[in-house]
């Protein structure tokens, strides 16, 4: 079976080199949902930039599922691969594949039927932006089914060492994606609608890429039709595994909710201009984020291998890359922030309150760095209702403050941005007590791999 193994070499040389597609994969995601808030921005209006923005909750929410379960389908996977168990490795496979398309059908026709109701009532969204956003997200969800079957894919992938596929999914993804948003957007002039319809049919491309490949490349996931079953155990499993993972996102989700109401409540200049600002911002998080996803493989590879001494090694690494990059980013976010925010087309007050909110930020992104790689240790190992419960306390303590500082006359507003590295510094301290504890390496998770064939010539 093809697939390559953390499980041995330099671990900062490992991660650097398995988390860099990540990054990049996840720059061309980031780069097309970028597109959609540029292109709308400059070639519609401002109102329609506000609606789309509006979704970014909504949005999250859904993904969440998709992401969390995902992310628990490859954490079996990665430890399977890990201890050599390739017939078990297979079966989990095949089961994933079907539970997650399943629920990806399920969530598409949720979100169709709840995003007015929850735009209206829950986000607050102003009467004057409300069909605009029911429109844009109404479309989108149609493509959820589609992202669900790329998550999987993608982390079945990555548990075998493979982080570069994705890359090449998502820069297909994006080059459809920006393409048809200039032609829907700025030649046809469909709005709203047309930015959502290029981005289903860019997550349609990504995800019919990502399982020809994987067919086309690993013979382990190559099944033929009589292959395919739906193991109710199995499925157990990976939505136990899966759980906190999509608990952990599911409450940022709803966090962001009450943030995007609180944003909602100062007008519409406050929502476009957080609605840039959340896109730049996206950025700045993207490289921690791969570095946190990379440790979820490297941890769950080395816990299958038992060598549980590269854990700890592999975490020491990966902080200290994740801080020199985020403090280069931070530095070039500070000198260049007004030009940057420039490219969104907003103006006049919004584009004051973009560069208080980016300029205030730039740096309270290490913050960030210096803790969230860790959630990925804590998963690997099956510790993810503790990497739930850190971001359960990043986010209460964000909304907390967001609804708080607020009536402080000197921070006013300011709260929607000061509120965050706040909620980042009480989650780090918390992490670090429960990290240098070890309480962490007391699982007896390698009791706990399913039985499966030992193939040796991984």
């Amino acid at each position: 079976m093809n697939g390559k193994s953390l499980t041995k070499g330099t671990p900062w040389k490992l991660v650097l080199a398995f988390a860099l597609p990540i990054m990049a994969g996840n720059l061309l995601q980031q780069l097309y949902n970028t597109a959609d808030t540029i292109i709308v921005g400059n070639f519609e209006s401002e109102a329609a930039l506000s609606a789309v923005g509006t979704c970014n909750g909504l949005t999250m929410l859904f993904l969440s599922l998709a992401q969390g379960f995902s992310i628990g389908a490859g954490v079996i996977a990665a430890q399977l691969f890990g201890a050599r168990k390739t017939e078990e490795l297979r079966k989990r496979a095949g089961t994933s594949i079907i539970l997650l398309t399943a629920m990806g059908i399920i969530v598409s026709i949720i979100g169709v039927i709840s995003c007015r109701f929850i735009l209206k009532y829950i986000l607050s969204v102003p009467d004057s932006l409300l069909d605009m956003a029911a429109t844009y997200f109404s479309i989108y969800a149609l493509g959820l089914a589609f992202q669900f079957g790329y998550n999987i894919i993608a982390a079945l992938l990555r548990s075998v060492g493979d982080s570069k596929a994705a890359l090449y999914f998502l820069l297909i993804s994006s080059i459809v994606n920006v393409a048809l948003d200039m032609l829907f957007v700025a030649v046809f002039h469909w709005g709203v609608a047309g930015a959502a319809i290029a981005t289903v049919i860019s997550q349609l491309a990504s995800c019919a890429a990502s399982f020809l490949y994987i067919y086309k490349k690993y013979p382990l996931f190559r099944f033929k039709r009589k292959e395919i079953s739906f193991d109710k155990k199995i499925a157990g499993e990976v939505l136990r595994t899966g759980a906190p993972m999509a608990i952990q996102q599911a409450i940022i989700s709803c966090g962001f909710f009450f943030l995007q109401r609180h944003v909602n409540s100062y007008g519409e200049y406050m929502t476009a201009s957080f609605t840039v600002a959340i896109r730049i911002e996206s950025y700045m998080l993207l490289p921690t984020g791969a570095l946190q996803n990379t440790m979820v493989t490297y941890c769950g590879q080395n816990i299958g291998a038992g060598k549980i001494d590269r854990i700890t090694k592999g975490i020491k690494h990966t902080l200290i890359l994740a801080l020199t990059i985020t403090f280069i980013l931070s530095f070039f976010l500070f000198t260049f922030s007004k030009q940057i925010i420039g490219l969104f087309g907003i103006n006049g007050q919004s584009l004051i309150y973009c560069t208080q909110h980016i300029r205030s930020m730039s740096f309270g992104y290490l913050v960030f760095a210096a803790y969230f790689p860790c959630l990925g240790l804590f998963q690997g190992v099956g510790r993810g209702f503790f990497a739930t419960l850190l971001s359960t306390i990043a986010l209460g303590v964000r909304v907390l403050f967001a609804y708080t500082l607020c009536y402080i006359p000197f921070i006013g507003y300011a709260s929607i941005w000061w509120c965050q590295p706040l909620g980042w510094l009480i989650a780090a301290i918390v992490n670090y007590i429960y990290f240098f504890k070890g309480k962490w390496k007391h699982k007896d998770i390698f009791n706990k791999l399913p039985a499966g064939s030992l193939d040796e010539s991984l």
